[in-house]
């Protein structure tokens, strides 16, 4: 029975250091990358309604969103999902809207324009 006890002790310090090493990870590639400088205000606006809520991105703010990177990207919306306060949102939900609006941006911007 003790080592049903210290299993499961085992356990519960694996997933929290696992926890703690993933926002350590992600505040470590968001500082390294400078990815809080690279986006300005009114584009952060955007980006986040696009991904945490129902909302559009513009052109404009696409191209700052890749200029971004992925990696910045990424870092700052799972950043963003480890708060308290988007703790009753779903992560598999976010982190695919994340995605999409990534990919959509992507398209947009390696896409030609049309002649005018």
């Amino acid at each position: 029975m003790a080592s049903l006890n210290v299993y499961s002790v085992l356990v519960v310090l694996f997933l929290t250091c696992g926890a703690v090493m993933a926002m350590k990870e992600n505040d470590q590639i968001i500082k390294e990358n400078n990815c809080e400088t690279k986006l300005g205000f009114p584009c952060v606006l955007e980006a986040f309604t696009s991904i945490f809520e129902i909302g559009s991105i513009s052109n404009k703010c696409c191209g700052e969103l890749v200029v971004l990177g992925k990696v910045c990207h990424s870092a700052l919306v799972k950043r963003t999902l480890e708060h308290p306060f988007f703790k009753y949102l779903s992560p598999a939900t976010i982190i695919a809207q994340s995605i999409q609006t990534w990919n959509n941006c992507l398209a947009l911007i390696d896409s030609p324009s049309p002649a005018a």
